[in-house]
C-alpha cells in the first residue's frame, strides 16, 4: 500500500491548508454562521494529523452531480471517500463507506481526502475551461462540492473528477449553464421536474428515463428526494434500519438512495435544481415540529437533515445570514425566471400532523385556522421576497415566471363534504398566502405564471382560478391567472394505494373534475413525471405514467399533454382543454382515449 502523504509536504503554510480545505464549498453550507451548523475551518485543518488518504484507500462511491447551473457557473459535487477495513459493512448498502458520526461512537477522522476537478468543453474532459484541487473529510461526510467558474451561458460542460497526485478518476458527468439574463434564447427549454421517491415504495425508473431519452435541459425536484420512515418494503429498503433523526441517519439514508442506478444516471446527465419538501426532514413537518417530533428533539433533527441534504445535494446556499434558506432563483434568458419556493420548512404555521378532512388528529384545529389572516404557509420573509421576484421579472419583460412548489396551490374540494377542501395541509389550509399570492399577480397584472407542484403523488391540471373573488369561467379558462402542473410521485404510493385498479381510480379522478371547476385533468393510478418544454409561444407539458415501479424497466407511457398560450393565462381550449389529449385519469369536458 502507498504510505500516506503529508499535508506539510504539500502545503508549506497552515494558511494554505485552510485554504485547500475552503475550495471545497460543502463546508459552507448550509452555513458558518449558525452555531450548529457550521464547520469551522480552522478546527479541521489543526486537528488533522498531517496525512492525506493515499489513492487506494479512497474511492468516488456515489458517482458525480452538478446543479444550481448560473450563466456563467455551476455547482459540481461527489464523494471521495476512505474504504478497507474500516467499513462497517452491516451498517451501509452495496458497499458503500460508512458515515463518521454514528450513534455507535465513532468519532471524526484525523485524516482528509485530496480531490481534484476538472470542466471542459469536450466529453473526454481534455479542452478544460476550469479545474481546481480541495480536501474533504469526515467533518462534511467526505462530500465534495465545487463551484466552476470561467463558463460561457447556455453552454453543455464535461466535467470529472480525480484523486490527488493519480490516476483515479470518477465517471465523467455532464452539465450545461443557463442562458444569460439578457439573451434571446434560440429554442425551447426543456425541464424534468419530479417528486416523491420513496426507495422502499419502488424503482427509480422515472430518473433513468429521461436520461435514456436524453429529452431535457435540466431537472427540476419539488421534495421528497428522501424519506424519512424506518424500511418496511420486500422490494428494498435503505439504511439505517430505523426513522432517521441524527445526521449519521441523515447521511446514511442520502447514501442509500445514491445507491439508485437510475437516480446515479440523472444526476451525471443533468444539472439539478431541487428543493426540500417535508420528508427531507419529517412528515408534514412545520416550523415547530412534526407528527412524533417537537421542542429540542425536533430542532436537532432538523438541524441534522438540513445538514446532510446540503453536503449530498450540489446546490448553493444562496443567503449566508439565513442559515436554513433554500429559495432561490434563476433566469434562463429572457424566456422565463425559475423560483423554488420552500412551503414546507422555512416558516410553515401549524400544518395537519395527524388526521384528514377534520377527521382525527389536529385536523379540526388547523380547520379553524384555515382563514386567519396573519397565517403562513412561506413564512413573511419568502412571501416579500416571492412578491418582488414575481414583479422584477415582469418588469424586466422575461416571457415566464415558473414556480417550483411543494404543495398543490390550487383549490382542492369534494362535493361529499359540502365542497369544502379536503386537504388543509396544502395551500388549501392558508388561505389567506394563497388570496396575497392572486392579489400580488392581479394588482401588478403579472401574466404567464406556472405553478409547478408535487407532493400529492398523484397528477393535476388547472387553471389558476381566484374562486369567489374573481369570475372563472371552467368551459373557456377565462379569468385565470396562469396554471397549475402538479406531478405524480417518482415512486410513492398513490393516495388511493398501489394496489386500486385503474378503473376505479379513474372514477375518482372523475368526481375530483366534476367537483372543482378549475380542475381540468386529474389522474390517481400512475407513478411517474412530467416534462415542460418552454418557448416564447407557448408551453407544452407532456405527462408520463411508469406501468410499474416495482420492476426496474424503462417502461413508460405518455399519458396526457397540454399547452399554454403566450398571454392566455390558462390552458389551451383547442377544441377542448390542453388539445384534448389524455389516456389516464378524467379530461374536463374531454375524452380520455
Amino acid at each position: 500500500m502507498i504510505s500516506p502523504v503529508s499535508l506539510g509536504a504539500l502545503l508549506a503554510a497552515a494558511s494554505l491548508v485552510e485554504a485547500s480545505f475552503d475550495r471545497n464549498i460543502a463546508y459552507r453550507s448550509p452555513s458558518r454562521r449558525h452555531p450548529t451548523l457550521a464547520v469551522p475551518l480552522s478546527h479541521v485543518a489543526k486537528r488533522q494529523s498531517g496525512d492525506v488518504y493515499s489513492p487506494d484507500e479512497v474511492n468516488f462511491t456515489h458517482g458525480v452531480a452538478s446543479g444550481d447551473p448560473y450563466a456563467d457557473s455551476v455547482i459540481l459535487w461527489t464523494r471521495l471517500a476512505p474504504t478497507g477495513d474500516s467499513v462497517a459493512s452491516d451498517l451501509v448498502p452495496d458497499g458503500v463507506v460508512p458515515i463518521y458520526g454514528d450513534p455507535d461512537g465513532a468519532r471524526p477522522s484525523n485524516r482528509a481526502a485530496c480531490v481534484e476537478f476538472k470542466i471542459a468543453t469536450d466529453p473526454q474532459v481534455t479542452n478544460v475551461v476550469d479545474q481546481g484541487r480541495a480536501y474533504t473529510s469526515s467533518d462534511v461526510d467526505y462530500t465534495v462540492k465545487f463551484e466552476a467558474g470561467n463558463l460561457q451561458p447556455f453552454t453543455t460542460y464535461y466535467y470529472q473528477f480525480n484523486v490527488c497526485n493519480s490516476d483515479k478518476k470518477s465517471p465523467i458527468g455532464r452539465t450545461k449553464t443557463t442562458p444569460a439574463e439578457t439573451q434571446t434564447v434560440n429554442r425551447n427549454i426543456n425541464f424534468a421536474v419530479y417528486s416523491c421517491s420513496n426507495y422502499p415504495d419502488g424503482f427509480f425508473n422515472a430518473y433513468g428515463n429521461v436520461a435514456r431519452k436524453d429529452s431535457v435541459d435540466y431537472v427540476l425536484h419539488l421534495g421528497d428526494y428522501i424519506y424519512e420512515y424506518k424500511g418496511d418494503s420486500s422490494l428494498r429498503n435503505p439504511k439505517p434500519d430505523r426513522e432517521t433523526y441524527s445526521l449519521y441517519d441523515y447521511r446514511a439514508r442520502m447514501g442509500s438512495y445514491r445507491t439508485d442506478p437510475d437516480l446515479l444516471m440523472s444526476h451525471a446527465s443533468f444539472a439539478w435544481i431541487p428543493v426540500w419538501d417535508d420528508h427531507e426532514v419529517a412528515d408534514n413537518s412545520y416550523k415547530n415540529g412534526t407528527g412524533n417530533s417537537s421542542g429540542e428533539v425536533f430542532r436537532k433533527r432538523k438541524q441534522a437533515a438540513v445538514r446532510a441534504y446540503f453536503e449530498w445535494m450540489p446546490i448553493r446556499q444562496v443567503d449566508m445570514d439565513d442559515s436554513l434558506r433554500i429559495w432561490r432563483s434563476f433566469s434562463f434568458g429572457t424566456l422565463l425566471d425559475l423560483m423554488m419556493l420552500d412551503t414546507r420548512q422555512y416558516d410553515r404555521d401549524l400544518t395537519v400532523l395527524n388526521g384528514f378532512a377534520g377527521i382525527g388528529g389536529n385536523s379540526k384545529e388547523v380547520e379553524k385556522l384555515v382563514d386567519h389572516q396573519n397565517r403562513t404557509l412561506m413564512g413573511f420573509k419568502q412571501e416579500a421576497w416571492f412578491y418582488d421576484q414575481l414583479t422584477r421579472s415582469s418588469q424586466r419583460g422575461a416571457r415566464w415566471r415558473v414556480i417550483g412548489n411543494q404543495v398543490i396551490f390550487s383549490r382542492m374540494a369534494l362535493g361529499i363534504l359540502g365542497n369544502r377542501p379536503f386537504n388543509h395541509d396544502q395551500w388549501d389550509g392558508y388561505v389567506a398566502n394563497r388570496d396575497r399570492v392572486f392579489q400580488h399577480l392581479a394588482d401588478g397584472k403579472i401574466n404567464n405564471t406556472v405553478f409547478l407542484s408535487g407532493d400529492s403523488h398523484a397528477a393535476w391540471v388547472s387553471d389558476l382560478a381566484w374562486l369567489g373573488t374573481r369570475s372563472y369561467d371552467p368551459a373557456t379558462g377565462e379569468g385565470a391567472f396562469g396554471v397549475e402542473l402538479a406531478g405524480s410521485a417518482v415512486s410513492s404510493d398513490t393516495p388511493v394505494g398501489s394496489w386500486m385498479p385503474n378503473l376505479i381510480t379513474k372514477g375518482l379522478s372523475a368526481w375530483l373534475v366534476k367537483d372543482n371547476p378549475e380542475l381540468q385533468w386529474q389522474d390517481l393510478y400512475y407513478r411517474g413525471y412530467f416534462e415542460i418544454s418552454v418557448g416564447y409561444e407557448d408551453v407544452m407539458a407532456r405527462f408520463y405514467g411508469i406501468p410499474n415501479p416495482k420492476v426496474r424497466s424503462s417502461d413508460e407511457i405518455k399519458i396526457a399533454e397540454f399547452l399554454v398560450h403566450n398571454g392566455e393565462n390558462r390552458l389551451a381550449r383547442n377544441p377542448t382543454v390542453g388539445g384534448g389529449k389524455a389516456k389516464a385519469g378524467a379530461l374536463k369536458n374531454g375524452k380520455v382515449e
